[in-house]
């Protein structure tokens, strides 16, 4: 049976999505369902979908394996290419396979929105304006997602400050993993870029992040870009946005990548990178790649809402603040 927490939690959850609504509504966004259940899952390399048999039970359809969403990404720029699009938001349930911690829940509730004609620093100042009067309604007392404005930080910045590590400097893994190994930090036997900042973001930088208020961390090196944009004025850096709070990571985001030439290349790479980690590789999802490069100049950003309703309630696992937690029957 549910706590008294968790109960407690329940209605502050209430008050947190009607809060949201209203906010996005009033700024003009449109609220969207797409689908749970799809044919083709997203290829980021450390993410698994839960897989479903579909068996027809007419003569419609064929027997094979669709997904659970992982985030309805794919789905909402599918609207978005469509012309006249609305600023997109929505309040859905995402499923990660095998992810279960103090931070982590398999199915769990996100907020995904985007605004076309815009870029993520429009994205940002909308999610700091709904999270603000979220905690207001939910947790006036709380006064964190309230202290306005909040940081903007770049990926370069807070690697300088908290692992005194320049990467103006440091381009390429082995000269990162030579000056990280050099002040103690622990780094792994890859010498790939990616994989050497990761330890020391890991060690070093994400815990200190959002501390005092929330931090955007922005300005991702470019071969973190993910589905987002290189920024014109710099193309070693994407125009990327990731929220933390307390060290807490919140939100993703990007400048979206409307190249869709572009797009196919990186996710051939994705699929790639899965096939070496013996991950299970999907195909393309050529609806989406169609609809890429018919999108209009847009920013957008998932966030995990259960962990934004941890900070706000100051609880310290996600368990807290769901009525039927993994943990209980995994």
């Amino acid at each position: 049976m549910p706590t008294p927490t968790q109960w407690a939690a329940a209605r502050a959850r209430q008050t947190l999505f009607t809060t949201l609504r209203r906010a996005f509504v009033a700024m003009g966004y449109l609220e969207v369902e797409t689908p749970c259940l799809i044919p083709t899952p997203g290829l980021e390399p450390h993410i698994d979908p839960f897989e479903v048999p579909f068996v027809p039970q007419t003569d419609v359809g064929t027997r094979r394996t669709l997904a659970l969403q992982t985030s309805p990404e794919y789905a909402m720029k599918r609207l978005l290419a469509d012309p006249g699009c609305p600023p997109l938001f929505q309040l859905c349930k995402t499923f990660r396979n095998g992810e279960v911690s103090g931070h982590h829940n398999p199915e769990f509730t996100m907020l995904e929105f985007y605004r076309p004609h815009a870029d993520y620093t429009a994205i940002m100042a909308d999610l700091e304006r709904v999270l603000s009067a979220g905690e207001q309604a939910v947790a006036p007392h709380r006064a964190l997602f309230s202290k306005t404005p909040w940081e903007r930080l770049t990926v370069r910045d807070a690697m300088l400050r908290h692992a005194e590590l320049d990467l103006r400097v440091l381009t390429d893994g082995p000269s990162l993993k030579r000056a990280a190994d050099a002040r103690g930090i622990y780094t792994g036997t890859s010498t790939g870029f990616d994989d050497v900042f990761f330890h020391v973001f890991l060690e070093r930088v994400e815990r200190r992040l959002g501390q005092e208020r929330p931090t955007f961390l922005i300005e991702y090196p470019a071969s973190m870009a993910s589905l987002s944009r290189l920024k014109p004025s710099d193309p070693s850096v994407a125009e990327r946005v990731e929220l933390y709070v307390q060290g807490v990571e919140l939100a993703n985001g990007f400048s979206e990548l409307t190249d869709a030439v572009e797009q196919r290349r990186r996710l051939v790479e994705e699929q790639a990178l899965r096939r070496s980690l013996g991950r299970p590789v999907y195909p393309l999802d050529e609806r989406f790649l169609e609809a890429v490069g018919r999108m209009p100049p847009s920013g957008g950003i998932a966030v995990g809402l259960d962990r934004v309703l941890m900070l706000m309630l100051e609880h310290t696992q996600i368990a807290d603040v769901l009525l039927f937690p993994a943990k209980d029957f995994v």
